[in-house]
């Protein structure tokens, strides 16, 4: 069985759940996931610019009105769930949870305690984290010690 960490940071959309789950062919897949809630670590303004790079003029304007911190917990609990239910009616195993400490320091115990086989970042792109290497894909190809395939994940909308 292959064991891949994934680290999402909104529910997982059907598209995102076929995508992950037939990465590897045949082969099992056990999936351990880690939700990031959006929390003090994210930048409202590093958000923004991302949403305005991508013609989603909306949603910066809008980027303040999301929960961050503990008021995104439930939510992020409410996402890990509908997303673990999901990889498991896919026919995999998964287990998760929502990410309290550092993420970088959780997903490198967690890759060691389970001897995963990688690290998967399913996230929205963040443009300007990108470009200076400042991502969770990019900061954890030194820390994990497995390798990390970095996958955009897919909104609601295209989903459906």
């Amino acid at each position: 069985m292959f064991t891949s960490v994934l680290m999402i940071e909104k529910p997982l959309t059907s598209v995102d759940v076929e995508f992950v789950t037939t990465l590897h062919g045949d082969e099992g897949v056990s999936f351990i996931v880690l939700m990031q809630p959006r929390g003090d670590q994210a930048d409202v303004l590093l958000r923004a610019i991302d949403d305005v790079a991508m013609g989603e003029l909306k949603e910066a304007a809008h980027e303040g009105e999301e929960p961050e911190g503990k008021a995104a917990r439930v939510p992020a609990e409410l996402a890990l769930e509908h997303s673990l239910q999901a990889l498991r009616d896919a026919g995999c195993e998964a287990v998760g949870q929502v990410v309290e400490d550092h993420p970088l320091t959780k997903m490198k115990a967690v890759v060691e305690e389970s001897e995963a086989d990688e690290v998967i970042v399913l996230t929205a792109p963040h443009y300007v984290e990108e470009f200076f290497h400042r991502d969770w894909a990019s900061r954890a190809r030194h820390k994990v010690g497995v390798p990390v395939l970095k996958l955009f994940a897919h909104s609601a909308q295209e989903g459906a």
